[in-house]
């Protein structure tokens, strides 16, 4: 195996994933170099989520092999997990606690020196450091993707994993989203970004791969 800074960020090898009868991804065959930025894109149901599930070791392929900085995601899922974040529809926070305990909480688990002002760093970062008292029950969509983003950066991965990253945002908060996706690509992470706004990801994104019906195609 290379060194893993000579290694491509992803390496997808003949890799399909069925659910039941239905495969959503099929014989699926791609490289992309680290600290590029790729963008899926394709219909839903296209498998542009399973394909971010399995580079974050949600999933497994039922079938073909899956590397991630030249690590096999499979073999090995934890070496993996700790380069990887994935920004889902699925925020993992806890309602009841406020934005900043959430964030101190995840600061703790990864061992960071000062988690307290690690968590407030991020707030300000992501445009909530005036909510940071404020259970997160009480925000809004918007106001919870930006938690959720939060999350990610404090993990500091070597590759993001952003899953509709601009839905429930306003304007303002698209474009934040934006300049937080060109800060990640200027500090070297390597961004896949799956988003029905093409416009916006093609304009982030050096790469694109589309999918139908599981499938790499022509966009």
């Amino acid at each position: 195996m290379p060194p893993l800074s000579a290694a491509p960020a992803l390496a997808l090898h003949d890799v399909s994933k069925r659910y039941g009868r239905r495969w959503a991804l099929a014989r699926l065959t791609y490289a992309l170099p680290a600290g590029r930025s790729l963008l899926l894109t394709g219909h839903n149901g296209s498998g542009k989520t399973t394909l971010l599930r399995l580079l974050a070791t949600a999933l497994s392929p039922t079938a073909g092999r899956v590397e991630v900085l030249g690590r096999d995601a499979v073999v090995e899922r934890d070496a993996v997990r700790r380069d990887v974040a994935l920004l889902s529809h699925a925020s993992f926070l806890y309602e009841d606690l406020t934005a900043h305990q959430n964030l101190t909480v995840l600061a703790r688990l990864l061992g960071l020196p000062s988690p307290a002002d690690a968590a407030s760093d991020e707030l300000t970062r992501v445009g909530l450091s005036r909510r940071s008292d404020s259970p997160v029950r009480s925000f809004s969509a918007g106001m919870r993707k930006r938690l959720a983003i939060a999350r990610l950066l404090l993990k500091a991965p070597s590759i993001a994993l952003l899953d509709e990253p601009f839905g429930e945002l306003d304007p303002a908060g698209i474009r934040d989203m934006e300049a937080i996706i060109a800060e990640l690509k200027a500090s070297g992470v390597t961004v896949i970004l799956a988003t029905h706004l093409i416009e916006q990801g093609l304009t982030l994104c050096e790469e694109r791969l589309h999918l139908q019906e599981g499938r790499a195609v022509a966009a």
